[in-house]
């Protein structure tokens, strides 16, 4: 088994393969048949964990094992300590509500290596640099959280994939895990598999929101049933949610579910069969007619 850790530069794909002939992490990694877990937008940099091992691979990518990811943010402005406290809590980014974070402002003398497009600054306005840990994997949330708390991101690098850290790779590089690290992993998801076992996957008609609180934009009818769509949160009450079956731990428990009633009712014992007419109907044989033997079958 292969565990590799790229540090991915601005502008290169999380992927090895581009039509368009964008760079890919293939112009930096040629080991094969190896796979990144979990994606880094285009436009931001850092950490990738590249891997042959699926289950592993799996896991790490699996929404209910929170895996805790960690981002410095160049922000423009400079946040207040309610800004911060609002990431912490929670933020509506429109497609659903972030679950808390850690976020704290980094020290004016914060460096990293130079990007190979320099970042648009606005001269009137100062930059800041802000920590974010998240583990969540909601379409460019980081981005959206800091928007939406009112200072735009101008740059956003993953520094740590739970206790792996970038320190020591330049953009480009990368390195074997070492035993130890690789252990370390497994024994994390281990942990979290055992705990994901009393895992209650919400019921439909419930309204659930895994950041805790139903975002703004959400229909009344609508809840997320425990389920991720690759956007964030997903589903409807009475739509197909892929999340089900992975929040189950199952797979193909989210297929073809029926809904059931919130009452239980016990099957009725003894005494003859009757079948039921229309509401207020005294119990009586079937009427003959269409479905019935000798006429068009309906489907069973």
């Amino acid at each position: 088994m292969r565990y590799i850790l790229v540090n991915k530069p601005y502008e290169v794909l999380t992927q090895f393969t581009d039509e368009q002939g964008r760079a890919t992490l293939k112009d930096f990694v040629a080991i094969p048949n190896i796979y990144p877990v979990g994606r880094l937008d285009f436009d931001s940099e850092g950490l990738v964990l590249l891997t042959d091992d699926k289950q592993l691979q799996h896991r790490l990518s699996e929404p209910r094992f929170k895996v805790a990811k960690t981002y410095w943010v160049q922000v423009e402005g400079t946040p207040t300590e309610e800004a911060l406290e609002t990431l912490r809590r929670g933020v509506d980014i429109k497609s659903g509500f972030t679950s808390p974070a850690e976020a704290r402002l980094l020290p004016n003398d914060t460096e990293l290596w130079l990007r190979s497009k320099p970042v648009r600054f606005r001269a009137n306005i100062p930059t800041s640099w802000i920590e974010i840990t998240i583990s969540q994997g909601m379409n460019r949330q980081v981005r959206k959280m800091t928007a939406a708390v009112g200072f735009p991101t101008l740059r956003l690098v993953r520094v740590a994939i739970a206790d792996l850290r970038v320190e020591g790779l330049e953009p480009g590089k990368w390195r074997e895990l070492t035993i130890e690290e690789v252990q370390a992993l497994k024994e994390d998801m281990a942990a979290q598999t055992a705990a994901a076992g009393t895992f209650k996957t919400p019921g439909k008609t419930s309204e659930y929101w895994p950041g805790g609180v139903r975002p703004g934009t959400a229909k009344s009818n609508q809840n997320s049933a425990g389920g991720y769509n690759r956007g964030g949160f997903g589903g409807t009450s009475g739509g197909k949610t892929k999340g089900d079956a992975r929040a189950a731990g199952v797979r193909g428990s989210g297929r073809n579910a029926k809904p059931t009633s919130g009452t239980f009712k016990a099957k009725p014992t003894g005494g003859p069969k009757s079948t039921p007419g229309k509401t207020g109907s005294k119990p009586g044989p079937k009427s003959a007619g269409r479905g019935t033997a000798g006429g068009r079958g309906g489907r069973s």
